[in-house]
């Protein structure tokens, strides 16, 4: 375990200062200055972390990379208030920098900027991890490993963040450091299950808002929820023990909402939960099958992750809050792509940023040769209803895009950032533009803008409308609707082969109106659903494509 993980510490004020200058790198969040730069570092498997509270651990900077895959290093720069995290591959960095693209990570109710960085790997102070090895020092007098991560804690304090990431690779691994529950609380998890309690609850916390939020660490399997002692609380199983020691790691003590809805996580004693109805109070993943019982909907979609606007959840007559979590009278929800938004937000264990965001996104390294105002219209309409596209004439790989609101602007960029699109991995960031201006009459020969402002093929622009509840990342999954009558499997495979990608497997709905459609590749994903959605199949049936959270 110990050749694993590495630990970079203070060894003078050169490196210090090496470290501690601000890097060209990109800005993953914020409105920080540096996000003028943004193309001008590569992506690292180092991140920069800056503008962290004086007080924080190492344990709460770990804590934010977890999710994306395995911490090897750590450097904390507390005079400076910032540190450098190092994860284990460059793929599992570009994702945490896309997911906190979307919205500002937050540590302690801090905001706090995220970015590459222009060093490649951390260095460490090999003598002090030699100390920290030698065995006449740890191994002889301090065996166990829970002695020995105490030792390191309290007589090496420069050690401790080795101490801290030994302990969370262990836990990563599957393997079982039996760290002292007060240095680290890191021992071996004692259940797959979770109990939270949702304190401060101002907006209504719905049960797949918690399947969102947990499911970014691993398979959840059942949830229930219910009211005690006046507080909402749920009961959270996991696939594996092991999941669930890193939901709990990342997401106690987080606000799902901004400075409301706080997350307080312990492991339950029960080892197993009993789910007999699939309703909008308890669901079982595994048994689609159950009754949703008392003629309940399984999906009631309160709220789609439902967030108020300003409104607090009614309460019961006894005081607590109501099993139902409706709305009171004064307020209403917002519109489900704002719901929406706070779900991609909040599967990032971030709270979204508030309202005045500006709905014009800037696409960038984009593949010129290719892209055109309809496919990004096409693409970009996903996750909202595109308004106007505007290809940059001095900057061709670049385009504005202008949607509805800030809502699906934010929602957009939080799932199509970093995707690659035409062979080429597009950037997405918010404008700061309020509007996209259409040119002159006679003025735009090349084409490069469109208003679609009353296009017919919005797909969010009906309230009420079903697409609200299928916004999905990017998968190789597509679904397809709307599939006119006699046309079958081969047709539709032949279809999507001949769009440049290769079928990996198809299957039809029971209707035969509706199918899933798996590519070979997330890419070629995207690419047919840019050149298929709207295909005129004849018979006034135009075929319909999105991205699925399912498999074949």
């Amino acid at each position: 375990m110990d050749g694993d993980v590495a630990v970079g510490v203070k060894r003078g004020s050169d490196e210090l200062n090496m470290y501690g200058s601000s890097p060209t790198s990109m800005t993953a969040n914020g409105s920080d200055s540096k996000k003028q730069r943004l193309d001008e570092s590569p992506p690292s498997r180092v991140l920069h972390i800056r503008k962290l509270p004086s007080e924080v651990s190492e344990t709460e900077v770990i804590a934010l990379g977890l999710p994306f895959g395995k911490v090897t290093n750590i450097l904390m720069l507390k005079g400076k208030n910032q540190a450098f995290l190092e994860l284990g591959t460059e793929e599992a960095a570009i994702t945490m920098v896309n997911y906190y693209t979307a919205v500002t990570p937050q540590v302690r109710n801090t905001p706090v900027f995220i970015q590459y960085s222009n060093h490649k790997e951390l260095k460490t102070d090999s003598a002090l991890n030699q100390v920290y090895k030698r065995p006449y020092l740890c191994t002889k007098l301090y065996p166990s490993v829970s002695v020995r991560l105490f030792f390191m804690v309290s007589f090496f304090p420069c050690q401790r963040a080795q101490a801290v990431l030994q302990a969370v690779s262990a836990v990563q691994d599957g393997s079982s450091p039996s760290s002292d529950p007060g240095v680290l609380d890191l021992a071996p998890p004692p259940s797959p299950v979770l109990r939270i309690i949702i304190d401060n609850m101002f907006y209504p916390v719905t049960l797949d808002v918690l399947q969102q939020i947990f499911s970014k660490f691993g398979t959840v399997m059942k949830i229930i929820t219910f009211t005690k002692n006046n507080q909402f609380q749920a009961l959270l199983q996991f696939s594996d023990p092991v999941n669930a020691q890193q939901a709990k790691l990342s997401l106690d003590g987080q606000n799902i909402y901004n400075s409301c809805c706080t997350l307080r996580i312990d492991f339950s004693k029960l080892v197993n939960l009993n789910v007999k109805y699939n309703n909008d109070k308890s669901r079982d993943y595994t048994r689609p099958d159950l009754p949703t019982g008392d003629g309940e909907s399984t999906n009631k979609d309160h709220s789609l992750l439902g967030t108020p606007s300003g409104a607090l959840a009614s309460y019961s007559s006894g005081g607590g809050y109501s099993s139902s979590l409706s709305l009171s009278q004064g307020g209403g929800a917002i519109s489900p792509l704002s719901a929406a938004a706070a779900a991609a937000a909040a599967a990032g264990r971030v709270a979204l940023s508030g309202s005045g965001v500006s709905g014009v996104l800037l696409a960038s390294n984009l593949n010129e040769e290719m892209v055109t105002p309809q496919s990004l219209f096409t693409l970009f309409g996903v996750y909202g209803d595109v308004q106007r596209v505007k290809i940059l004439y001095n900057k061709k790989d670049s385009a504005l895009i202008q949607l509805s609101d800030g809502n699906q602007a934010q929602l957009a960029m939080s799932h199509l950032n970093g995707q690659k699109v035409f062979g080429k991995v597009m950037r997405v960031t918010l404008s700061k533009h309020q509007t996209v201006a259409l040119p002159r009459e006679g003025l735009d020969d090349q084409l490069l803008t469109k208003d679609f402002s009353g296009s017919p093929l919005h797909r969010f622009k009906k309230p009420g409308s079903k697409n609200f509840q299928n916004i999905f990342p990017p998968s190789a999954t597509l679904h397809l609707s709307n599939i006119r009558d006699g046309v079958g499997e081969d047709d539709l495979r032949l279809l999507f082969s001949n769009s440049g990608g290769t079928v990996k497997a198809f299957k039809f709905f029971q209707d035969r109106k509706m199918a899933l459609i798996q590519m070979s590749s997330v890419e070629e994903a995207i690419q047919a659903l840019i050149n298929l959605h709207n295909y005129d199949m004849g018979g006034n049936h135009h075929l319909k494509v999105s991205f699925s959270k399912s498999t074949i």
